[in-house]
């Protein structure tokens, strides 16, 4: 079989790859349009680690070709350096390193100027973490603790309110782990995010998510109270089950006024042991605090009314492929993979592990509650009750 002649993509073409990388498109749907295979465009898009590059743009107070032209036609005249800035409303100073870096007054060439300024140009800025390596060492510890990129980023903010040497965003932090050019992360950083794939992927990026099947008697979630809705208060609940190989499973529990998560050791992925096992749960907080609980339909909660009989707690299910409605939950559970990846044997988890792992997730700051952690909201729930 004849090999295809490599190609060299316009820039046209890589700003249309750009594009359908951005709108969540997989590499070998944007390599369709050009007829390849799905590593033609990895090349491309793989060298910023999916993260578009800066549009290159001159500053507004660079001198444009056009004065160019106007002090090569002066200096072929041989105009003096002083006239000709007046004439352009330039600095003295600017025209003559203009000329100067540029080969002189006998060898000035508008032209060649203009393409040498720029060629000049394309040099990228220093990364702050680079700059700042304290701030770098900091970022690091904070990832090796399986921190988001946006968490350090808030909990800085909100740690040094008024130093702004030790501020940074998250964009920059997956910039400098992404773009190893860069050299201010080291790559093996990379292994500490919640997702670990080498390339960035676009936040339209779909995922498949499972439906674990249907169950009768349910009440639906357009039946939850508004209080519940609208996360006014705490203790009500959204639940799923995390599988793990070999057939384990945990379930997961995530209050959803304050995010504080439980973790829940389930023997097996039938009805009876899960609900026993989420009975055991319910009873360890007062009833202040856990009022409803949100669930998927997924068969292990078909004996939802004898876990409602024994604890009095109303339970709620989504619609059907809805699994967006419990949120939170769904959340939680992308966090927990850091934990527990896919291919793990969560059976071998004891209980006590499992409460070492949900305080961990529990002492992180989160963004949506201003960067405090759940452990602090949930703390302040549990002094309001008692």
């Amino acid at each position: 079989m004849k090999r295809r002649p490599r190609i060299y993509y316009t820039e046209s073409q890589k700003a249309l790859m750009w594009d359908r990388w951005r709108k969540g498109e997989s590499l070998q749907q944007i390599a369709q349009l050009f007829d390849r295979n799905h590593s033609s465009v990895q090349r491309i898009l793989g060298e910023t680690g999916g993260i578009r590059p800066a549009q290159r743009h001159r500053s507004r107070l660079a001198l444009t070709l056009a004065e160019r032209e106007e002090i090569s036609r002066a200096v072929a005249a041989g105009h003096s350096i002083r006239s000709i800035a007046k004439l352009l409303g330039r600095a003295p100073s600017t025209i003559s390193r203009e000329i100067q870096r540029n080969g002189g007054q006998e060898c000035y060439r508008a032209s060649l100027a203009d393409q040498a300024a720029w060629d000049r140009a394309h040099r990228p800025k220093t990364c702050k973490l680079i700059e700042n390596r304290s701030l770098a060492s900091i970022v690091a510890g904070k990832l090796q603790s399986l921190w988001s990129p946006e968490q350090i980023a808030g909990w800085l903010k909100r740690t040094y309110p008024d130093d702004e040497t030790f501020k940074v965003s998250h964009e920059t932090i997956y910039r400098s782990l992404f773009i190893q050019a860069r050299g201010a992360l080291k790559k093996e950083l990379l292994q500490h995010l919640r997702r670990t794939r080498v390339m960035r992927r676009s936040r339209h990026h779909t995922q498949k998510t499972d439906n674990h099947g249907r169950i009768t008697d349910t009440v639906s979630i357009s039946e939850r109270p508004a209080t519940a809705e609208d996360r006014a208060v705490p203790g009500h609940w959204e639940g799923d089950l995390l599988f793990g190989n070999l057939n384990s499973q945990i379930a997961t529990l995530v209050e959803r006024h304050t995010r504080y998560v439980m973790l829940v050791k389930v023997a097996g992925k039938d009805t009876e042991t899960v609900i026993s096992a989420l009975i055991k749960n319910a009873r360890k907080l007062p009833q202040e605090l856990y009022k409803s609980l949100t669930w998927d339909r997924g068969k292990e909660m078909a004996a939802h009314k004898r876990f409602t009989l024994a604890t009095d707690i109303k339970v709620y299910f989504c619609d059907p492929h809805s699994p967006w409605q419990r949120g939170s939950n769904e959340n939680t559970n992308g966090l927990l993979r850091q934990y527990f990846p896919k291919g793990t044997d969560i059976s071998n988890y004891s209980q006590a592990q499992l409460n070492a792992v949900a305080r961990k997730l529990n002492e992180r700051p989160r963004k949506t509650l201003n960067y405090e952690t759940p452990a602090e909201r949930f703390s302040q729930s549990v002094a309001s009750t008692g």
